[in-house]
């Protein structure tokens, strides 16, 4: 491979109006937008970042990426894993959905690896079959700001996670739904002491999921799952 893996990133849609921007005659306007933390993370890493837009066709994108990072963001549609909506779902972006999914079809096709990083664990479970819990209490820790450290996920001796971090790692969390029913083909490397799932890996394909975001943690290092994610695109 010549040069820095290239390396998707997916984002959100939004209307200009939804971010309050002005003049008041644009907000209307639909935007992608992107978190630069992502990008920040692949570039340490060694990797090129290509911010992916929804309006593309995700069939384009299987034969120029070298990877592909699932970013956070809004609800999963939960038709999409056999579920009635829950009176307790936030935001939902159904053409997200799509794309993410279509996307995962192209990366299975082609062997490529994949980063899901909270929503982006849950569209792996879900594209495998797997379902969700669509809304985790608001007492437990699952939504504390993106500089907390407020618990600890211990990882499975021998597995991808604990290769890269050790036996456990402590982490932040800000998230309001987890995988319920694990999808065929992944395994289980990491739960916190409440036993929500913070870790899969596929047995089968280099994707990687983790329930926490690792491009949001305040380290002197940059974390070492985009060094495998980028490591990985380029062999």
């Amino acid at each position: 491979m010549a040069g820095e893996p290239l390396i998707g990133i997916t984002g959100r849609t939004k209307t200009a109006g939804e971010l309050n921007m002005k003049p008041e005659t644009f907000r209307n306007l639909h935007l992608d937008v992107f978190y630069c933390d992502y990008a920040l993370g692949v570039i340490a890493a060694g990797g090129l970042p290509v911010f992916l837009p929804g309006s593309a066709d995700p069939a384009d994108y299987a034969d120029r990426l070298d990877g592909l990072l699932l970013t956070g963001g809004t609800d999963i549609e939960p038709e999409r894993y056999g579920h009635a909506p829950c009176p307790e779902l936030y935001t939902r972006e159904p053409e997200r959905d799509a794309f993410e999914l279509a996307l995962l079809d192209g990366a299975a096709s082609t062997g490529r690896p994949v980063l899901g990083i909270c929503r982006g664990i849950q569209v792996l479970n879900v594209h495998g079959g797997g379902t969700l819990h669509q809304h985790v209490p608001p007492h437990a820790c699952h939504d504390q700001p993106p500089d907390s450290i407020v618990h600890r996920v211990d990882l499975t001796e021998g597995s991808l996670a604990a290769s890269l971090y050790g036996p456990s790692i402590r982490v932040n969390s800000l998230h309001h739904q987890t995988i319920d029913d694990l999808a065929d083909g992944y395994e289980v490397t990491g739960t916190s002491d409440d036993g929500t799932i913070e870790v899969i890996e596929a047995r089968h394909r280099p994707w990687l999921g983790v329930q926490w975001h690792p491009e949001l943690m305040d380290s002197r290092d940059r974390d070492p799952v985009f060094d495998w994610l980028v490591r990985a695109a380029a062999a």
